[in-house]
């Protein structure tokens, strides 16, 4: 028997007026994917900015650009665009060896899908592919219902090995009782596999994710597949993407009946959508008189997004939206025990979890975009009066990097959500930075691995990146905190976590001081939850002291102190302003001469008067020094060291 599943009627119909209602769209951008520059100019120009960014968390010699930059028609940034997508898409097909790495490693979470009916008879074939330890992804006219999942199973490795002889397949039963949903709009169902966790985990799974920039038009896809049934196959990557539509992909590829449930790879191995048809075009010859269409993958997360669940049920789909993708386990030599399969993995690989989910979270991405970030409030804390972000005096202000998107004054203001940061483009550091932390609506966000940037909106020489911090003790330290601006919807908590991640919010600290606890790294906490605080909520101004003498390293001189001032309304209605120091001086003296020996110094937090800190970093915090307490005492000169928080002065 070699019968495979086919779209009914009514939704292949669906996809060919689909095809036919896009064929203008399609051929103009055909067309201008043949002319030089025309990568980045044949999608929209945000799609084309975000695909660069997503592009950059790849490739460490990619810069992000600004997208309104792109739509203004700039010569420079769609110069720039145009070069990063030939150089890295329209490519030849000399790829690195790790591209079929990760294409065996994809492939081994794609299995065939041997549909029954009833009374127990195979009567067709699909293509899934695992996207969480637990659950298949395929079409929904491969699986319509419970029913035919109930009847049906998933059947991997059916596929010849690299000496040209059929591998021992291994199938498992669908579990639809344990979990089951489909969408036929979408094309799309998800369904439970019987099997131990242990045997399910040597094939590991495909992450599905919900960020932009996987793909756009001109872009190559890669299609692991079953098509008719027959042994695994690949339709490898001279497949281009032609049309991106709101909920669906239009491409050129080869594929067949059976195909239909497979996934679409880009060329970073990310599932980017979900094959489902292939309806006749002859206007396009080119391609075979053939469209391709995929359901995209943000859609059908989307859709699962919105679906309720019980919570033995939900509690498997927050795995397919969790941040830790399983790294699909190397396969034991055959006869080995499943238990040799975590010792095989490599260091620092995190095995499958079959214990519970784990916490969600997403990879660090930052949106390109920049015209969406509002920056520091200066009436967030609804006070007697405005708290304005400290004022650069004359003589500083041609040491400020300007911001080249600004539309306003000042022009030296680099906004982000819920934060703002001047920076000085002499010493590479930031001047001071400006948060608005609210603690009624803070969102806990589980720390991704660091993945830092620097900011297009400022020339890459003004900013201090990776080069310093490169094979040395010096960590790259935030100045805003990274949970600090992570308040409100999750969306843009998610993207103020993100943006802390610039080089603009990044100093020199050694990591002896970076990383341990000390009482500066919980102010903000104390003054949130303890402190006589009316709404929970705070504004927090940090920054290093730049003095003239810092040690010089790599370009930068290393700063010895740094500052904050955290500013609250009282629940009298009152403003108060706390000042402090903290110092890594002797942590960091000599490590250009001796970077083997370090002088692990004491470093202390001080309570400082405002005024003092106006007095080391030449900056103006206005009517804020009449808001500190420690400017009505008699030793308002002075400073406090401070042990634990209950010893503020606040």
């Amino acid at each position: 028997m070699n019968s495979a599943t086919v779209l009914p009627p009514t939704q292949r119909n669906a996809v060919a007026a689909r095809v036919a209602d896009r064929s203008d769209q399609r051929l103009r951008r055909i067309g201008m994917l043949r002319e030089p520059g025309g990568l980045a100019q044949a999608d929209d120009p945000h799609r084309v900015a975000t695909r660069i960014d997503r592009l950059s968390r790849h490739r460490p010699d990619v810069q992000p650009i600004n997208p309104r930059a792109i739509v203004s028609g700039d010569t420079a940034a769609v110069a720039a665009a145009g070069a990063v997508l030939e150089r890295i898409i329209q490519t030849s097909d000399l790829l690195g060896v790790g591209y079929l790495e990760g294409g065996a490693t994809a492939a081994q979470a794609v299995g065939r899908v041997n549909i029954g009916d009833v009374h127990g008879r195979l009567v067709g074939y699909g293509t899934g592919s695992l996207v969480s330890p637990e659950l298949l992804l395929t079409n929904h006219h491969v699986l319509p219902d419970a029913g035919t999942a109930e009847s049906s199973s998933i059947e991997f490795d059916y596929q010849d090995g690299v000496d040209g002889r059929p591998r021992p397949t291994v199938s498992f039963a669908l579990d639809p009782a344990r979990f089951f949903v489909a969408d036929e709009t979408l094309d799309v169902a998800l369904v439970a596999v019987k099997a131990d966790p242990d045997d399910l985990a040597r094939f590991g799974f495909n992450r599905l994710t919900e960020s932009e920039g996987k793909v756009i038009v001109g872009d190559f896809v890669t299609i692991v597949q079953h098509p008719r049934g027959e042994k695994k196959q690949v339709a490898l990557r001279e497949n281009r993407i032609v049309d991106v539509l709101d909920l669906f992909l239009h491409y050129e590829t080869d594929t067949e009946p059976g195909s239909s449930g497979s996934p679409v790879f880009n060329d970073q191995w990310e599932i980017v959508a979900l094959h489902h048809a292939g309806v006749p075009a002859p206007a396009h010859g080119e391609m075979g008189g053939i469209v391709n269409e995929g359901v995209r993958v943000s859609q059908l997360l989307g859709f699962l997004r919105r679906q309720q669940f019980p919570p033995e049920q939900q509690a498997l789909v927050d795995r397919v939206f969790a941040g830790h993708a399983a790294v699909p386990a190397p396969r034991p030599a055959p006869g080995a025990p499943h238990q040799a399969v975590a010792q095989a993995m490599p260091v620092g690989a995190e095995p499958v979890d079959t214990v519970g989910p784990p916490a969600v979270g997403e990879a660090i991405q930052i949106d390109p975009d920049y015209a969406n970030r509002e920056g520091y409030d200066p009436n967030f804390l609804a006070g007697p009066e405005p708290v304005p972000m400290p004022n650069l005096p004359p003589r500083l202000v041609p040491l400020a990097a300007v911001n080249r998107v600004a539309t306003g004054a000042p022009r030296h203001v680099l906004p982000y959500h819920h934060f703002s940061v001047v920076l000085n483009k002499q010493r590479r550091l930031a001047f001071c930075t400006a948060v608005n932390i609210d603690g009624n609506t803070s969102v806990r966000l589980r720390r991704e691995p660091d993945r830092w940037s620097l900011d297009p909106r400022v020339p890459a020489d003004e900013q201090a990146g990776e080069e310093v911090y490169r094979d040395n003790p010096l960590d790259r330290g935030h100045l805003v905190r990274r949970l600090d601006p992570a308040w409100g919807t999750r969306t843009i908590a998610k993207g103020a976590n993100d943006d802390t991640f610039h080089f603009t919010n990044c100093t020199p600290q050694h990591k002896d001081f970076n990383q341990n606890r000390t009482t500066w790294a919980g102010l903000e906490d104390y003054v949130l939850e303890n402190a006589d605080n009316r709404d929970l909520k705070v504004s927090v101004f940090t920054g290093p002291v730049l003095a003239p003498d810092d040690h010089p390293y790599r370009g930068v001189q290393l700063p010895r102190q740094f500052w904050k001032v955290v500013v609250m309304v009282t629940r009298a209605g009152m403003l108060s302003a706390t000042g402090y120091l903290l110092s890594q001086e002797d942590l960091i003296r000599g490590l250009e001469l001796r970077p083997e020996e370090f002088d692990y110094g004491a470093y202390r937090t001080y309570q400082v008067p405002v005024r003092r800190i106006e007095n080391l970093t030449q900056l103006s915090f206005g009517t804020l020094t009449e808001a500190d307490p420690l400017n009505r005492l008699e030793a308002a000169t002075t400073a406090m060291e401070i042990t634990r928080p209950e010893q503020l002065t606040l």
